[in-house]
């Protein structure tokens, strides 16, 4: 997006229009950490086809991550190969990070204690995966020339060039095999990278940190004097990761600095209290352009909870859901009241730890621009299509329509779209004597929930 000034200027008689300055925008969605533990797996996994698919678990995102200019996301995990594996040493399948590229995920950043769970060939293998897919990534290098060349990872999009960066603490021990590379937190290192970024004069940089000490819910003393250590040193952004728990976010207006010290889990087989979502964090840049100078603040920092839901079914299916798209009415798709409390938990939770010690960024709890969500009734019956729409008939329900599709000797048949939830409860109560087992359906942006 681009907004233009002017300036008028009065010589002689004559008015001359000059373009004063030009600004344009980027907005930015940054993603906790995303693993994949064996519970996961196993959902995944379809046992009549032998593969794995993880299209379901982010659906509900889509609309999310497109309403923004750029998502960047911390891969705690490793695409090493068979056998797949989670904790303690992660190897997940490829189709994790086809379904994250589909979804909208832009930028991986791939430095964290678990770069080497499959070693040298793990490693290797991970980044020869994103980059068959596509998906930027920085944090983890085959080999020096690979880290002197693509380090500090810049990125262009909408006119700006953003240089991101990205450190570990450690890798549990395991030694990182030559060639190979995995950042660690080393200031001087770190230093010397930011001077780097500096010479290549991007418009921001953004530091992602894998950091602090799990299930704890705030930062270090050392964490924060990293970041100021970043700040000190050239970056706008510092990010972090790790601890699997939300940690409190600051921005400095003043300062033009920005750091968040945990965003959580954003997907993961923890179901523990706290562990059980994370935050995505929104920020737009604004950049100046004038004549001779060009500057670049941060004009908008909010972020958005996202809950991590195992559903009830036989699959015992994992959804990352957006919080703003199902607080008010979770029982749409939530079905057991153990998870919808749970659910209710983690946001009262959230809310109160990042209310009481957050600085300058709010939570944003409305939906993305765009987005439609509607509901729709559905029913699965050995019947024919002439019987259900009798029913229908006589219930005055047919006005709202029917769709059908087969599965061997059952037909699924979905009514038409609601506006609001309480609607399709009214149309519910009207057919449930034919049908009890009916189910409402959310549908975002025409992505239906569970069946």
């Amino acid at each position: 997006m681009m907004y233009k000034g002017l300036i008028f200027i009065i010589l002689t008689g004559n008015v001359f229009f000059l373009n004063a300055q030009d600004t344009t925008q980027i907005s930015l969605l940054f993603l906790g950490d995303i693993m994949q533990h064996e519970t996961q797996l196993q959902a995944a996994y379809n046992s009549k086809t032998g593969r794995y698919n993880y299209t379901e678990c982010f659906k509900f995102l889509r609309p999310y991550f497109q309403s923004v200019d750029l998502t960047i996301g911390n891969l705690e995990l490793t695409l090493g190969g068979k056998p797949f594996k989670g904790y303690p040493q992660f190897s997940a399948p490829d189709e994790l990070a086809v379904a994250l590229k589909n979804v909208g995920v832009d930028v991986l950043v791939t430095a964290n204690n678990h770069s080497v769970d499959r070693r040298k060939k793990g490693l290797e293998r991970t980044i020869k995966v994103l980059d068959s897919l596509q998906i930027m990534h920085t944090g983890t290098f085959a080999d020096t020339v690979d880290r002197m060349n693509d380090y500090p990872l810049l990125i262009h999009r909408n006119g700006f060039t953003l240089a991101l960066l990205n450190y570990t603490y450690g890798t549990n021990g395991i030694p990182v095999t030559k060639p190979n590379i995995v950042n660690l937190i080393d200031t001087a290192l770190i230093r010397k990278d930011l001077v780097r970024a500096r010479e290549l004069k991007p418009d921001a940089t953004i530091v992602f940190m894998h950091w602090g000490n799990e299930y704890e819910n705030q930062p270090t003393r050392q964490q924060r004097m990293l970041a100021e250590f970043c700040f000190k040193h050239g970056a706008q952004l510092v990010i972090g990761a790790h601890p699997h728990v939300l940690q409190p976010m600051e921005w400095s207006k003043e300062k033009n600095q920005l750091v968040v010290y945990s965003l959580g889990n954003f997907v993961s087989g923890q179901r523990p209290r706290y562990r059980d979502g994370g935050a995505m964090l929104q920020v737009v840049l604004n950049k100046v352009i004038s004549v001779d100078t060009a500057y670049t603040f941060i004009n908008e920092a909010e972020y958005r909870l996202q809950w991590v839901y195992r559903a009830t079914d036989a699959q015992r299916s994992f959804y990352v859901l957006p919080v703003a798209s199902f607080e008010y009415d979770s029982t749409a798709f939530i079905k057991d009241e153990s998870s919808r409390q749970a659910f209710k938990t983690f946001v009262d939770d959230s809310r109160k730890l990042l209310t009481k010690y957050n600085l300058g960024i709010d939570e944003l709890s409305t939906h993305p621009p765009d987005t439609t969500i509607t509901y729709t009734l559905f029913i699965a019956e050995a019947r024919t299509s002439e019987e259900v729409y009798n029913i229908l008939l006589q219930a005055d329900s047919f006005s709202y329509g029917l769709a059908s599709t087969n599965h061997e000797t059952i037909t699924s048949f979905y009514t038409g779209n609601f506006r609001s939830y309480e609607k399709a409860v009214q149309v519910m109560e009207k057919l449930k004597a034919d049908w009890p087992e009916l189910k409402i359906i959310r549908v975002i942006n025409g992505v239906m929930g569970e069946e």
